[in-house]
């Protein structure tokens, strides 16, 4: 009888030591799943970090082309109405792929048609490089800017009882579109666009 009573129990610490290995390997599973979960939040994060910041070195550009416009400097000294390629500046609307880049900005060969790379800018770090094309959104040959040749902004015509007969002339502003590509390291590249108006 006490041969049988040892034989059941030395078959009981077998089958213990069995779920326990089976346990222990469905936690190592779920560690190595929780640590590579993890790894992938984390590159997200970095990812969207590091997008955020060439968002915000491209804004460069914007503060360089609104002063040059504002103050007409060099080397596009306030000549809007004819291609300037050292200023990086088309007078007509540039051609652009189905998500409005100019395809300017995405080769090479064409960004030397219309623009510089003497202007590109430095960013933060020596790997981050912004280029930029702005353009006029006007048709080819417009030489004097009109509703029918250029985008232009609408004036909003003034309130109250006053106005309520009088037509107001909305005043006549062209259109201009800024297009920025920063590239940064691992050949990461983000697009900005923005408008602005300049009085004619």
């Amino acid at each position: 009888m006490n041969g049988i009573a040892q034989t059941l129990r030395s078959r009981q610490r077998g089958v213990v030591l069995i779920f326990a290995l089976i346990i222990l390997l469905i936690l190592a599973i779920g560690a190595v799943a929780l640590v590579r979960s993890m790894n992938t939040s984390l590159l997200s994060a970095g990812n969207l970090a590091f997008r955020r910041d060439l968002v915000n070195q491209g804004e460069q550009a914007v503060s360089t082309v609104m002063n040059e416009f504002k103050n007409q400097l060099a080397p596009l000294n306030g000549v809007t109405t004819a291609s300037v390629v050292a200023a990086n500046y088309s007078a007509t609307i540039l051609p652009t792929n189905s998500q409005g880049v100019p395809l300017a900005l995405l080769n090479a060969t064409t960004f030397a048609t219309v623009a510089t790379t003497a202007n590109e800018i430095t960013g933060a770090t020596p790997d981050v490089k912004i280029d930029y094309v702005i353009d006029r959104l006007c048709v080819a040959g417009t030489v004097t800017p009109s509703i029918s040749a250029c985008v232009q902004s609408s004036g909003l015509p003034l309130g109250g009882k006053a106005y309520e007969n009088v037509a107001v002339a909305a005043p006549s502003a062209t259109v201009y579109r800024l297009s920025v590509k920063v590239s940064g390291p691992r050949n990461t590249q983000v697009f900005l666009q923005t408008t602005f108006t300049k009085p004619d």
